[in-house]
């Protein structure tokens, strides 16, 4: 019985569409709507009347299961709206998660602009995973360095003759004056951002044992910020 009447109203909603003496609204509906939502009702009186049949002498195992695809369905609804909150939420819960200096976020922020985010270190401090001429090193964020700095052993790494290198430059760290050469690097990547032709300084055998990712790459980023624990670099 369901079946025709689904099928009866499907019949009658295709001569509305069909006899309507102008191509305006019917019922208030355009007719490109009026044509799904009468399409929908007659398939929800089709698979209701299945389910009713289905569920016959078991009322309270039908209003059980009802509720619970309502709850699943208001879920699936929320769930769309407030998809943006939802995943902002969820790279705060990864960004605990994750060890310090993990890459958490590296996705598009605005046409061709890349990001990255980076949770602190417990004792404050940014240390980042990166990629210079292809080799794999991890890097301490220093905004007072004027230049990415690299280890001795990172350098020779890189493919740098250390005993070829001129160690003109001074650097101060936190152990004294050291001195450096000066290098430029093909490339340092950094997440989903990568900088080619980057000025950099190898510094001498001794104190330094942590590369310094300094201005002379950060300066070449579109931006980068400290917020909230994290440290975010965008690159166009």
């Amino acid at each position: 019985m369901a079946a025709w009447v689904a099928l009866l109203l499907l019949v009658v909603a295709g001569l509305v569409l069909m006899l309507r003496p102008d191509a305006g609204a019917i019922a208030g509906f355009d007719p490109s709507d009026f044509a799904v939502l009468m399409a929908g009702l007659a398939l929800l009186i089709f698979i209701g009347s299945s389910l009713i049949g289905s569920y016959r002498g078991r009322a309270g195992e039908a209003v059980r299961d009802m509720l619970t695809w309502a709850v699943v369905a208001l879920a699936l609804v929320a769930g769309y709206s407030y998809r943006d909150r939802l995943l902002i939420i969820g790279h705060q819960v990864l960004g605990e998660l994750l060890p310090p200096g993990s890459v958490l976020r590296a996705d598009t922020q605005s046409e061709g602009e890349r990001s990255v985010k980076f949770r602190r270190r417990p004792d404050g401090t940014y240390v980042v995973p990166a990629e210079a001429n292809g080799v794999s090193v991890k890097m301490l964020v220093d905004t007072g360095a004027s230049w990415v700095v690299l280890t001795a052993e990172d350098g020779r790494r890189m493919g740098f003759d250390l005993d070829d290198l001129r160690y003109t430059v001074p650097v101060n760290t936190a152990n004294g004056t050291i001195y450096a050469a000066s290098v430029r690097l093909r490339t340092l990547t950094v997440g989903k951002i990568s900088i080619s032709n980057v000025d950099a300084l190898v510094a001498k055998r001794g104190p330094l044992r942590e590369n310094l990712l300094g201005l002379s790459f950060l300066n070449r980023l579109s931006g980068f910020d400290f917020s909230n624990g994290y440290l975010t670099m965008r690159k166009i």
